[in-house]
């Protein structure tokens, strides 16, 4: 009786011990995927800043032209 019991306690040791480092292997993956992440979003806010002062730019020129235009207009 007290080897069943040894085995059951042994085999739900194991068990443990097999989740934890399934478990420990999916945290380092998810860190990954989150470094990942986080750099694409750092790309994105960087692009975004670019294309802000772009968008930025053109709306100065155009806003340039429209001004010559009503000027000749006049």
């Amino acid at each position: 009786m007290t080897l069943d019991l040894l085995e059951q306690l042994e085999s739900k040791i194991q068990n443990t011990v097999d989740t934890i480092a399934l478990l420990q292997m999916e945290v380092e993956e998810l860190k990954e995927d989150k470094q990942v992440l986080t750099e694409k979003g750092e790309q994105l806010q960087a692009e975004n800043i670019r294309l802000t002062e772009e968008h930025q730019k053109w709306q100065s020129r155009l806003s340039a032209l429209v001004g010559k235009i009503e000027e000749t207009e006049s």
